[in-house]
Formats: C-alpha cells, sequence, structure tokens
C-alpha cells in the first residue's frame, strides 16, 4: 500500500476547533492558532459529515 500524503492532525486537536467554531458562530478564518490551520477542521468536519461521522 502506498502513502499518500501526511498523516492527519490529531483527532482531539480537530474535534476541539470543530466544537469552537459551532460554540462560538465564528467565521472559520478566526480560529484561534492552538487548533491547527482552519483548513484542516473545516475539511474533516466536511468529510465526518459526508461519511455519517458527525
Amino acid at each position: 500500500m502506498s502513502g499518500r500524503g501526511r498523516r492527519w492532525r490529531d483527532h482531539r486537536q480537530v474535534l476541539n476547533a470543530i466544537l469552537w467554531k459551532l460554540r462560538t458562530g465564528a467565521p472559520w478564518g478566526d480560529l484561534p492558532e492552538r487548533y491547527g490551520p482552519w483548513k484542516t477542521a473545516h475539511e474533516r468536519l466536511r468529510l465526518w459529515t459526508a461519511d455519517g461521522t458527525w
């Protein structure tokens, strides 16, 4: 199996980012740096929503 891309960012950090976004209602671009890149959290939420995880 060939490795594609990088390992996923820690799920806990991304989950905290998603919860912060939902709790505050702020735009994704305003996500605090401690949660990592906003695009990572947004994409993970999009994927988890599409596959029924979220």
